[in-house]
């Protein structure tokens, strides 16, 4: 599988999304009969152990009929949109970290935000998120989307895992997420005491997820701590600049695959499934298809859901880790406001891009290829096929439609600077 770079040095060769096709199968199906569902369940406490995937009748465990999973961004989950989610039979992650717990009224953060002018927004950024997060907030918005009669699922950093995590689950908090950059489960560190996840899951009485890593050897490192769930990729989404500015990162098709192997290995030796999530990295339905068919048992999407009218950020959409103050790894991008949460997640589709009506893309993948559920749907034949997107589709290039629409840079409609009002292009950093 290794190529040489040079004298003594080989290197491994990776693939993204726009490198793979899925191959039809010999059978086809009614996408309106196939299950799309995943589940989850905290399945390492007492009385929780779960030897089938689907985690239906443990404990605790969670069940959502749509298995594409808003991340916990800024400019895409609030209370609003989170309760919308769940009442669509979804899941939205609330970021803890962010605006919503260090602002009584976040809107007004977000306003500034996204009126600044792009080449001061870093700056703007940055000392919005000085203000200190405020633990009363915390449990506020735990209950605040419980009120709305849905699953509450919230993240933060590892270094506040274990404060946060005590009280959002005192809160009612249905589901945990412990998010960084790079996630292991030996951070060696001498200026301050790392969490130790193997202890942190034992005290939850709630499912945690952990991410994010795309090495093999990291998830079965990470899953043999007792986490929940794992969550896939390094700098692959649309507001991420790790990859740039780290240098740092495995394309999701392999680091999918790689960890479906590590969740699969782990299940034959221990008798307990740990659900991976594709994490960013997926502009479309056919990327979220792609994402299931390498063994994703759900995905996790920030941009496509920016797009919604209840999203928070008004059609703007910013990176997890734009607010570091020392080493920004994310930028503001605009990706317009195109319909409301229903419209992308189960059409009508008005958009000829992919980005609306996921759910019936991906149920119309999997009947297409034969599979019944997500289980059968991770055995699909995948082809390296690096001409997929372009082959045949010389009039959608030049016209910049349909599948050439995807690449574009999106623009506010008046193509201005919202706090100068020159036409400046709001251009990636």
């Amino acid at each position: 599988m290794a190529e040489w770079i040079g004298i003594g040095r080989r290197a491994r060769r990776c693939y993204g999304f726009d490198e793979i096709a899925l191959v039809p199968g010999t059978v086809s199906l009614n996408p309106a009969e196939v299950d799309a569902s995943w589940s989850i369940a905290p399945s390492t406490r007492p009385g929780g152990l779960a030897r089938d995937p689907a985690h239906r009748d443990a404990p605790g465990g969670l069940h959502f009929r749509v298995p594409i999973i808003a991340s916990a961004m800024d400019g895409v989950v609030d209370v609003t949109f989170a309760a919308a989610m769940g009442k669509l039979g979804g899941l939205a992650v609330l970021n803890l970290d962010g605006v919503q717990a260090r602002y009584d009224d976040p809107s007004e953060a977000i306003a500034q935000l996204i009126q600044g002018d792009v080449e001061e927004t870093t700056n703007i950024v940055q000392q919005l998120y000085k203000t200190p997060i405020k633990e009363a907030l915390i449990a506020k918005r735990v209950e605040e989307i419980k009120a709305a009669n849905v699953p509450c699922a919230v993240s933060t950093i590892p270094q506040n895992a274990e404060r946060f995590g005590a009280i959002a689950q005192e809160a009612g908090a249905d589901l945990f997420v412990v998010q960084s950059t790079v996630t292991t489960a030996r951070h060696l560190a001498t200026a301050y005491t790392p969490v130790d996840f193997a202890r942190f899951t034992s005290a939850m009485k709630i499912p945690v997820i952990i991410g994010n890593c795309v090495t093999h050897e990291q998830g079965l490192e990470l899953m043999e701590t007792g986490i929940d769930g794992l969550l896939v990729g390094v700098g692959p989404g649309a507001a991420c600049t790790t990859r740039g500015v780290l240098g740092v990162g495995v394309p999701q098709v392999t680091a999918t695959v790689d960890l479906a192997s590590a969740r699969d290995f782990y299940c034959k030796k221990t008798g307990r499934y740990v659900p991976i999530i594709t994490d960013g990295g997926m502009r479309n339905g056919g990327d979220i298809c792609k994402a299931f068919a390498c063994g994703s048992d759900a995905v996790m999407v920030g941009s496509a859901f920016a797009k919604a009218k209840e999203a928070p950020g008004r059609g703007y959409h910013w990176g997890m880790a734009y607010p570091h103050s020392s080493l920004p790894r994310g930028t503001r991008i605009y990706v317009g406001t195109t319909g409301t949460l229903e419209q992308i997640l189960f059409g009508p589709a008005q958009t000829d891009d992919g980005s609306q009506n996921l759910m019936g893309a991906l149920t119309t993948c999997m009947g297409t290829v034969g599979a019944a559920d997500i289980k059968a749907f991770q055995m699909t034949e995948i082809i390296i096929a690096p001409s997929i997107q372009t082959e045949g589709k010389i009039f959608q290039q030049v016209q910049r439609v349909g599948m050439a629409r995807k690449g574009a840079t999106e623009q506010p409609a008046d193509g201005r600077s919202r706090a100068s009002g020159t036409a400046r292009p709001h251009a990636r950093r």
